[in-house]
C-alpha cells in the first residue's frame, strides 16, 4: 500500500509505503458517526444561565390587595408572567461531556485515515526544515502538491516556523500528530502528512 511522496520543493519524488494497520482498514462508518456526535457535544460549554424568580431583582411585597381592585390577583412582581420577572425552566450551568473509550477513538482515527487514503486525499511530504517563516514558499509547496480546498497539515511536534508560514493561508490548518483527531481528518479535503508525522503515527498506532 503506497501513496505519493513529495520533496520539500513540492516535486513528486516517488511513493512511500503506508502501514495497513492504520491506512488500510475498512472504515467503520457507524463508529465515525458516533464519534462526531460525541466530539461536537463535548464542545458545548454548558455555561448558559438565566435567573429564576428567586434571583431577579424585586421585593416580595404583594403588588396590590387581593380583592376589590378589578385587576387580576398577583402575589409578586418576580412572577415569570411579569416583565422583568424570573424565567421558568430556563437553562442552568451543566456538563454536556460524553465519554468515548480510547480504543474507540483510535479505531475512529484509523477509519478516518483509511477513508482519506481511499479517496486519494492523502499526501506525504518530506519533513520541512525552514529557518524563517515564509507564507509564499508554503503556498507554492501546496500548489505543487495540488492540495486545494480545506487542507490539514500534520507535523511531528510544534514547529513554530512552519505553523507561522501556514497561518495566513486560507483554509489551511496545522495540527501536531500527537494531538490528531478523527474529526480534524474528516473535516479536511486534503490531508498532508510530513514524513516525521507518518513515522510517529506508525509507531503509536500500528500495533494497536
Amino acid at each position: 500500500m503506497k501513496v505519493d511522496f513529495y520533496a520539500k520543493t513540492g516535486e513528486k519524488n516517488d511513493q512511500i509505503s503506508l502501514p495497513k494497520e492504520i491506512f488500510g482498514i475498512v472504515p467503520n462508518e457507524p463508529l465515525l458517526t458516533q464519534y462526531i456526535h460525541v466530539y461536537r457535544t463535548n464542545q458545548r460549554q454548558g455555561t448558559s444561565k438565566v435567573k429564576t424568580r428567586s434571583e431577579v431583582r424585586g421585593g416580595g411585597r404583594k403588588p396590590w390587595r387581593q380583592k376589590g381592585t378589578g385587576r387580576a390577583r398577583h402575589g409578586s412582581i418576580r412572577s415569570p408572567i411579569w416583565r422583568g420577572g424570573g424565567i421558568t425552566h430556563g437553562p442552568i450551568p451543566k456538563s454536556w461531556k460524553l465519554s468515548f473509550p480510547r480504543k474507540m477513538r483510535v479505531l475512529a482515527l484509523k477509519s478516518a485515515l483509511s477513508l482519506k487514503r481511499e479517496e486519494g486525499s492523502l499526501k506525504v511530504v518530506e519533513s520541512l526544515a525552514i529557518r524563517k517563516p515564509s507564507t509564499r514558499k508554503m503556498q507554492e509547496l501546496l500548489e505543487k502538491m495540488e492540495a486545494h480546498g480545506r487542507v490539514l497539515f500534520v507535523q511531528k511536534g510544534d514547529n513554530k516556523v512552519v505553523r507561522k508560514s501556514l497561518s495566513n493561508l486560507h483554509k489551511v490548518e496545522v495540527k501536531m500528530a500527537e494531538n490528531l483527531s478523527a474529526y480534524d481528518v474528516l473535516l479536511a479535503d486534503v490531508l498532508v502528512l510530513t514524513e516525521d508525522a507518518l513515522k510517529f503515527l506508525e509507531s503509536k498506532y500500528a500495533d494497536k
